[in-house]
């Protein structure tokens, strides 16, 4: 499947009619969230980096063209006018790992309009899907305050990709593994891996499951102790490991129950038996808000594995995204729809320590002590450096978190902070509404 035809049917008959009527002139379009999803007090960006990636290997073919014209059931030199182009625009987006507020544009793209249209979807797919997921990985990291978390998502997120993704994403954000060997492999992440309640089944009893996997596994290893009776499997899992004199790395693993108090008392068995060394993991349907559960109950857990609820992002597993037109042949454009309005023209977002961000016109002068959001991270179809890293991405993470507000940085009720818009943009859309108004609402065209 090329990527080419990756898209929504109505941006191919779009980018068509525009071929067709000579409107090649560039185009800007802002891709940005209208608000934050509930529970959120902040976003992580993600998604650029394979978005890049797709623009600059982005090329319509002689098979793009015939599914084009198939989907369409139109005869194939219809579509013809589509082959062979190319995205040949500049990208400006914020960084991946940056944190960011309702209303900020996250990328805005400017290209001849057919391109700009053309690469609409992937774009919000990628950018969308990556920072849902991002942010709330980014929570469970604040939730675990310290202490390790690892990905266990790969099993039940929606796809295989978005499985990587979520890996990825876990790194970028903090995690300090993942159980996903494909992705520990193709972005340089720690692996880790404890067993299955069905490798325990197998066996006669707890006892000879842990034996056995220590002698596949000589060190150090996690023993899953909660397949029959907790404490009786921590008892089991703590003679083998004192009697194999296993200790440094070692854990045990709590998966069900009440993980507060079963963390307690595997605590005290572990170190009755001298095993202060071994650690404890939970695991089992993990997010957020049960690592805050855990932390404030002073639970003695060491890792946190976290899986379904946030490789889905199960509280909020979409966006409120949009990429929309804001300026064309620089003429600026917004939309009026209720509840939908937007802001005319091209935009940077300046961030001020201490002071709400502030959303202006790109060609603005920045305030005072403010630095840019939006980046030139693509000309002329081609990146301007080369490829982010996720060590990058943590760092500029760690440092806009720092900054935010505590209030949004909780885990239950956070609030966001709110950017400002600059005069001279508030300007601007004021006078671009009003001349919609009166060349459309007041003064239609006369048939």
């Amino acid at each position: 499947m090329s990527l080419a035809t990756t898209t929504d049917l109505y941006e191919v008959t779009m980018a068509l009619s525009y071929l067709r009527e000579g409107m090649r002139a560039p185009a800007v379009f802002s891709l940005f969230t209208r608000d934050l999803p509930p529970g959120r007090g902040f976003l992580v960006a993600a998604g650029l980096e394979p978005a890049l990636d797709f623009l600059a290997g982005y090329w319509i073919g002689p098979e793009d063209v015939d599914d084009f014209a198939a989907a369409l059931h139109r005869p194939r030199q219809d579509l013809e006018p589509l082959l062979g182009l190319e995205f040949e625009g500049e990208v400006r987006a914020v960084p991946e790992g940056r944190a960011v507020l309702p209303g900020e544009p996250l990328l805005e793209v400017t290209a001849p309009l057919p391109q700009a249209q053309l690469v609409e979807t992937f774009l919000l797919n990628q950018v969308s899907h990556q920072t849902a997921v991002a942010s709330k990985a980014a929570r469970c990291v604040l939730a675990a305050a310290g202490r390790p978390v690892v990905d266990f998502s790969l099993r039940r997120t929606h796809g295989l990709q978005a499985g990587m993704q979520a890996a990825r994403l876990g790194a970028m954000t903090g995690f300090a593994a993942t159980s996903n060997v494909a992705a520990a492999a193709a972005y340089g992440i720690a692996a880790t891996g404890t067993m299955a309640h069905s490798y325990i089944e197998a066996f006669p009893g707890e006892e000879e499951a842990f034996r056995a996997f220590a002698r596949a596994h000589p060190g150090p290893v996690t023993f899953l102790v909660d397949t029959y009776d907790t404490e009786a499997g921590t008892r089991t899992a703590a003679r083998v490991l004192r009697e194999l004199g296993l200790a440094q790395g070692c854990a045990v693993r709590l998966d069900s129950g009440d993980l507060a108090d079963l963390a307690v008392r595997a605590r005290r068995i572990l170190d009755d038996a001298g095993l202060e060394q071994v650690r404890i993991v939970a695991s089992g349907g993990l997010d957020e808000y049960g690592v805050d559960d855990l932390v404030r109950a002073g639970a003695p857990v060491d890792v946190f594995a976290v899986g379904t609820r946030v490789g889905v992002a199960a509280d909020a597993p979409y966006l409120d995204s949009a990429y929309k037109l804001v300026e064309y042949d620089g003429r600026p454009v917004m939309k009026l729809s209720s509840a939908k309005v937007t802001a005319p023209a091209p935009k940077q977002v300046h961030r001020r320590p201490g002071h709400p961000d502030v959303i202006a016109l790109r060609e603005e002068e920045p305030p005072p002590g403010s630095s840019p959001l939006l980046e030139t991270v693509m000309r002329d179809g081609r990146r301007t450096g080369p490829p982010d890293t996720l060590g990058a991405a943590r760092e500029r993470l760690a440092a806009d978190l720092a900054a935010l507000p505590e209030e949004a940085l909780r885990v239950r009720g956070p609030r966001s902070a709110r950017p400002v818009v600059s005069d001279r943009l508030a300007g601007l859309t004021r006078t671009v509404r009003h001349r919609i108004e009166d060349a459309v609402l007041r003064h239609p065209p006369q048939r």
